[in-house]
């Protein structure tokens, strides 16, 4: 896959990527099934049709029952969510949305470690 930025997903495709990123290829039926929205099986459909027009899933119609996949990872769609939140929000500042991120909702002991070793690491990296 190249590395050309895909479409931001809306919040009702990106419900239906988190699916497909836990399910890992999957039908309509199948994604229809693991979604707790409430929504029907022709929206579920119509929507999965528009993330292929849009690029954000690919369809494999070699089977009766066409199988969809999502056309990026979980991490690079969200390192580019949280790239266009930080520009656009913060003036492209990483440690502006840290700060009120970690501010603005109780963070577990473990995250706080796992950040801390994170923050070590890039400290290191930019020490060489």
């Amino acid at each position: 896959m190249s590395d050309t930025k895909l479409p931001r997903p809306t919040d009702a495709e990106l419900a239906i990527l988190r699916v497909l990123w836990a399910r890992g290829p999957s039908t309509v039926r199948d994604v229809h099934a693991s979604l707790q929205d409430g929504s029907g099986y022709t929206t579920v459909l119509k929507m999965m049709q528009i993330m292929t027009e849009k690029g954000l899933v690919v369809r494999d119609e070699s089977q009766r029952a066409h199988i969809y996949s999502a056309r990026a990872t979980q991490q690079k769609t969200q390192r580019q969510l949280v790239t266009d939140l930080v520009d656009r929000a913060f003036g492209g500042s990483p440690a502006q949305l840290a700060m009120q991120a970690l501010s603005s909702k109780k963070t577990s002991p473990e995250e706080l470690a796992e950040l801390r070793r994170l923050l070590d690491s890039l400290e290191q990296e930019g020490e060489q």
